[in-house]
Formats: C-alpha cells, sequence, structure tokens
C-alpha cells in the first residue's frame, strides 16, 4: 500500500532532430571526401578520419532513432515508455567508437613498422574541409548536449573528430615543411586514444544506468537517515534507488509505522515524497507500509527509532 503512480517526464527537444539530420549530412559529406583524399595522398592519418567520421556518422542516425523511440508513449507492456532505448543507444554508438579507435591504434602500429611517403598538401587541405564541417556540427549539437547523454555521446564523436582534423592539418603542415611521415603514424595512434580515453567515463555512466546502479549524487545512508526522520516514521529498510534514464531516478521502499498511526498513512507517505522530491530529486516513488519489520531488512542495514 502507499504507491505513488506519478511518473516525472522529460521533453524530447525537437529542436536537436533536425539538428541531427543536418550534422548526419555533414558528416556523410566529410567522410566521403577524407576517403578519398586520404587515397590520393597515402595518408593514413586522414583514413583514420574518414572512418572515425563514418562511425560518427551512423551514431548520429542511432542518436536519431532511439529519440523517435523515446518519444513513444508508454504502454501495457512498456510501462515505463521508452526513454531507455536513448541509454541503449549511447552505449551501442560508444561500443562502436571503442572499436574504431582500437582498428586505428593498430594501423597506426602497422605504419609506424613499415612508413610510406605521403602527400602532405592534399592531407592538410582535406583536413582543413574537415575541420570546418566538424566545427558547424558540433555548435549545432553543443547545447542539446549539455542535458542529454545520448546526444552527448554524438557531440564527443564529433568533437574528437574536430580535434583530429586540427592534429592532422599540422601533421600536414610539418610534411609539407620537413618529410616527417613518421607524424601520420603518430597522429593516428593519438586520435585512437584519446578517443578511449573519452569512451571509458562515458560507458561507466551508461552501465551504471543499464545496471540500475544507485546514482552517484545520491547517499543511501543519508537518504534512510532522512526518511527515517519523518514524524511518526519507526524504521526504513529495502531500499533501492535506480535510474530509468539520465533524468528520471525512482526508488522503492518499506517503511515501518505504529499500527495507530494507520490513519496518519497518507499524511507520512505525503511528507516522505515531498523529502525525496526536494532534497533527492526523485520524483517517482513506491512505498509499502508495514506495522513489523519484514524479513527483508535483515540483509541490510535497517534505520529505526
Amino acid at each position: 500500500m502507499g504507491h505513488n503512480h506519478h511518473h516525472h517526464q522529460t521533453n524530447v527537444d525537437d529542436s536537436s532532430i533536425w539538428k541531427l539530420w543536418v550534422s548526419i549530412f555533414l558528416n556523410l559529406t566529410i567522410t566521403l571526401a577524407q576517403v578519398i583524399g586520404g587515397i590520393i595522398a597515402n595518408s593514413l592519418a586522414l583514413l583514420s578520419d574518414a572512418v572515425h567520421n563514418f562511425n560518427d556518422s551512423m551514431s548520429l542516425v542511432t542518436t536519431l532513432v532511439t529519440k523517435k523511440i523515446a518519444k513513444k508513449e508508454a504502454s501495457s507492456s512498456k510501462t515505463f515508455g521508452y526513454k531507455r532505448a536513448e541509454i541503449i543507444g549511447a552505449f551501442a554508438n560508444l561500443i562502436t567508437l571503442v572499436i574504431v579507435a582500437l582498428f586505428l591504434i593498430k594501423e597506426g602500429i602497422e605504419r609506424f613498422i613499415a612508413p610510406e611517403p605521403i602527400d602532405g598538401l592534399t592531407m592538410f587541405w582535406v583536413a582543413m574541409i574537415g575541420l570546418a564541417a566538424n566545427l558547424i556540427t558540433a555548435a549545432l549539437l553543443w547545447k542539446n548536449s549539455k542535458d542529454d547523454i545520448n546526444m552527448r555521446s554524438a557531440f564527443i564523436h564529433i568533437l574528437s573528430d574536430a580535434l583530429s582534423s586540427v592534429g592532422v592539418i599540422i601533421g600536414g603542415w610539418l610534411i609539407i615543411q620537413y618529410d616527417w611521415y613518421i607524424i601520420d603514424t603518430i597522429l593516428t595512434i593519438l586520435i585512437g586514444s584519446y578517443i578511449l580515453w573519452h569512451c571509458y567515463h562515458m560507458l561507466r555512466e551508461t552501465i551504471d544506468i543499464l545496471m540500475e546502479a544507485k546514482p552517484e549524487n545520491i547517499n543511501i545512508d543519508e537518504l534512510k537517515v532522512a526518511m527515517a526522520d519523518i514524524d511518526k516514521v519507526c524504521g526504513v529498510h529495502h531500499i533501492h534507488v535506480w535510474r530509468l534514464d539520465e533524468h528520471s531516478t525512482l526508488l522503492e521502499s518499506h517503511i515501518v509505522i505504529e499500527k495507530e498511526d494507520l490513519d496518519e498513512m497518507e499524511t507520512i507517505k505525503s511528507s516522505i515524497k515531498k523529502l525525496l522530491h526536494d532534497k533527492f530529486e526523485i520524483y517517482h516513488s513506491t512505498l509499502e507500509f508495514e506495522f513489523e519489520p519484514c524479513n527483508d531488512h535483515k540483509h541490510e542495514a535497517a534505520y529505526q527509532h
């Protein structure tokens, strides 16, 4: 008894949809230019950037599809709706990016062992075109990336490619000036390593959400004490806190009260929910009220007066 049926919903920003379409077009254009330029210049760094950009395009397509899915209403089979589709999409994007990064590092090591001459001028100008298009794309996605993990993963894709384009531009100039062909190999390995570093942190967050781990911003002990301090609450146990998506935190817990306070259960429940909402930003909670602690509390710490 004592269930809250209110679901906290976050609206998908429709402006992000057209931005994704423009970004996909720009990235496919960059990819084509870099493949042609990489073959002509014999630049592994440029071809690596093309592979990276193509993966960016696919990640943006994935982001677009999952955003469409996430807007679907909840149903009898998907009672929480489809918001987690965005987390799954972000996870898929990051996994593919890790694979691409490892491939770039492998190719760079092989080129280090057997270096080849490179047309620095073609490499330079194609990278300049790629940088311009990536900066436009990054600017389009920046605002939405601040509040949306899926858009943020796409933004990181684009930003990392823009930075790698800067490296390729510098590398092309060094090859033009000094014939330092090894710089192409160094850039390839650096680009791959940079991608892996970013993926590690974002993968941790997406995996935590998919595994229904406790949000980092919530201290369970502090939460239990605060709930137990509510007037007429005798104990709190069997508490679980997890995230449905990046924005929605959920809670379930058992609350122990005295039998003589049964008539005040709704007042107690409202007080707890206000605390959860105001202090911990938990908008959906399921509270089960008991007169005696159930067996669940034997396996975890319970807070009682």
